[in-house]
C-alpha cells in the first residue's frame, strides 16, 4: 500500500485556507497513486486556537466536511480538525475517510492541560481507541498526547492493528527549554514499532503560531513573561517500519511531502524473527487491573 503524509503549515483560525489546501492535496496525491493520505493534528485549525475554538468547529454534517470527504474518493484520508458533536461537545479530532464515506472520527483522549497547553480547558475527551481495516491492514489512529500515554497503543495492539496513524503538533520551546521535543518524539515514534512490530506514520506540521494576544485577552499579564510569545512547529513528519527504521523523513521547518511503499510482508518478517507479542495475555493484563483497581487494599 502506498501512503503519502503531507506536512502541512496550516494557518491559525483560517478553516476555507487550510481546507483548500487539504483537498487540493488529497487530489494530488490521489493522482500519484497514494492509498492512504495523512495529514498533521488540528490541520484545518491550526493549533493555538484558544477561546476561539467553537469558531473553527465542524461536524461532521457540515458542508466542508462532506466536501472533504467527498474528495477521497478513489483514495483514504486521516485528517485533523475540531469536531463538533450533534450534543454541542468539542473534541480534537481526526477524520477518518475512504473512498467518499467517513469511516469514524477518532476523538483524542489524553488532553494537555500544562504549561502553554490548554486542551483540556476547551476540549471533551474521547472515549474509544477503534481500529479499521484498510485493504490488508488493520490502523489505529492516535493523536498527539495520546502515544505519551502506553496504555492506549497497547489497546491499538490488543485489537491486532498492525499500522499506527500518529498526527501531532509539535512545536520548539512549549515543553521548555531542558526538553527536547525532536529528541522525544524521535524516540517515542520508533519505540512503538521497535517493540510492537507495527509500522507507525507519524504526521507532524510546520509554521509558527503566536500566543502574544490570545495572552492578553484570556491571561493575565503575570504570564506573560513564562512562555515566549511564539512557536515554531519543526516538521520532520516520519514513517517508521516494524524493525524501528526510518524508511522516509520529511524536512525540518519546511513543508514537505513523503511517501512508502508499506509490505504486509515485511510485518511479517518482523514477528517471525522478533515475536515480542507472541505470549501477550490482555485477559492477565484486565485481570491485573481489576485487582489494582478493585481489591481492598491494607
Amino acid at each position: 500500500m502506498r501512503v503519502t503524509i503531507c506536512q502541512t503549515e496550516p494557518k491559525l483560525l483560517d478553516i476555507q485556507h487550510n481546507l483548500e489546501d487539504v483537498i487540493e492535496r488529497i487530489r494530488k496525491s490521489c493522482d500519484n497513486g497514494a492509498e492512504l493520505i495523512l495529514f498533521p493534528e488540528l490541520a484545518l485549525t491550526g493549533y493555538f486556537v484558544g477561546s476561539r475554538y467553537h469558531e473553527v468547529a465542524l461536524t461532521v454534517d457540515s458542508p466542508e466536511i462532506q466536501k472533504l470527504v467527498k474528495a477521497t474518493r478513489g483514495t483514504a484520508a486521516v485528517v485533523g480538525f475540531i469536531e463538533e458533536s450533534h450534543s454541542m461537545n468539542f473534541y480534537n479530532a481526526a477524520l477518518v475517510a475512504v473512498d467518499g464515506k467517513i469511516q469514524y472520527c477518532y476523538r483524542k483522549l489524553n488532553l494537555p492541560n500544562y504549561g502553554v497547553f490548554e486542551e483540556k480547558k476547551y476540549f471533551s475527551g474521547g472515549k474509544h481507541i477503534p481500529v479499521f481495516k484498510l485493504g490488508k491492514f488493520n490502523i489505529a489512529v492516535f493523536i498527539c498526547n495520546d502515544l505519551w500515554h502506553p496504555s492506549l497503543p497497547y489497546l491499538g495492539i490488543a485489537q491486532k492493528a498492525d499500522l499506527f496513524v500518529t498526527i501531532f503538533n509539535s512545536s520548539q520551546g512549549s515543553m521548555g527549554d531542558e526538553f527536547s521535543n525532536i529528541e522525544s518524539w524521535s524516540v517515542i515514534n520508533t519505540f512503538y514499532s521497535r517493540i510492537f512490530g507495527i509500522y507507525n506514520l507519524c504526521a507532524n506540521r510546520v509554521g509558527e503560531e503566536s500566543l502574544e494576544k490570545r495572552r492578553e485577552e484570556d491571561r493575565g499579564p503575570e504570564d506573560n513573561e513564562d512562555h515566549p510569545d511564539s512557536f515554531r512547529f519543526w516538521g520532520g513528519s516520519e514513517i517508521i517500519n516494524p524493525f524501528g527504521q526510518r524508511i522516509a523523513q520529511a524536512r525540518l521547518y519546511d513543508q514537505d511531502e513523503i511517501h512508502a511503499e508499506i509490505d504486509k510482508d515485511m510485518l511479517r518478517k518482523k514477528k517471525i524473527l522478533l515475536p515480542y507479542l507472541r505470549n501477550d495475555d490482555p485477559h492477565f493484563t484486565h485481570r491485573e487491573l481489576t485487582r489494582i483497581l478493585y481489591s481492598e487494599k491494607d
